[in-house]
């Protein structure tokens, strides 16, 4: 008798600590009660010569609540004002069907942004993130808003992933190693006063079950039309 069911339903209990999910944001992925997941993320910005590096934080409080962190640097050029934003964000999953071989999830998200320079104001931010997970294939979707408090503008941005799984084509009937997933996305970025900048993104992850080594291309498709290369890493405890 195959051992499959046995190992489908141990997976849904005792899921991979690493788990697939998009290059552009940070808010669909879950966290265990008591877990934490460090993301280190490097930025090459081909066409204007400068690189960012965006360090990103998440602590389950509990099974359906998590904190998400995340503080970006810009490694160059030289200068002022190297010392990005903080984002704070509390995220609770108010929707979860989990099933044989998948999920879905809805999460609200709130929080604030502190700035990391005295010359800018704060503000307050809440959307919405939603997970779509069967066999090969996740989808995850997320729509961020944020009011800005004084002088500073309100902005926004969506994110919309598709990860495949190329690599295995089906769990072993015992623990997982190791696997592929390519990275599809679509996502853009708004700022008050101006037109919204939309970008494609196409990457590539591989996930291992504490750590994740993943990188892509980002081309926008309006604006200034520039191209990055992304790589990052991050490590669930």
């Amino acid at each position: 008798m195959s051992n499959k069911p046995l190992a489908i339903a141990l997976l849904l209990v005792f899921p991979p600590l690493a788990q697939a999910m998009g290059l552009r944001a940070f808010v669909a992925l879950p966290v265990d009660k008591g877990g934490s997941v460090a993301r280190l993320q490097i930025e090459r910005n081909l066409d204007s010569d400068s690189d960012l590096a965006v360090a990103n934080i998440a602590y389950g409080i509990s099974a359906n609540q998590a904190i998400l962190l995340g503080l970006p640097y810009r490694l160059s050029p030289a200068g002022a004002g190297r010392l990005g934003d903080l984002g704070l964000l509390y995220r609770h999953i108010i929707w979860q069907n989990d099933f044989a071989n998948g999920t879905q999830r809805i999460g609200l998200l709130g929080g604030v942004v502190i700035p990391g320079d005295n010359g800018r104001d704060a503000a307050l931010q809440a959307g919405l993130v939603s997970t779509w997970y069967r066999d090969r294939h996740e989808w995850d979707i997320d729509l961020l808003y944020r009011a800005g408090l004084d002088e500073r503008p309100d902005s926004g941005r969506y994110d919309i992933s598709w990860q495949y799984r190329l690599s295995p084509a089906s769990y072993p009937d015992w623990g997982v190693a190791q696997e592929w997933n390519s990275v599809l996305e679509l996502g853009g970025r708004w700022t008050q006063g101006n037109p919204a900048l939309h970008q494609v993104t196409l990457g590539l992850q591989w996930i291992h079950p504490r750590w994740v080594l993943e990188g892509g291309i980002v081309r926008d498709i309006n604006g200034p039309e520039d191209t990055r290369l992304l790589l990052s890493t991050r490590v669930h405890f």
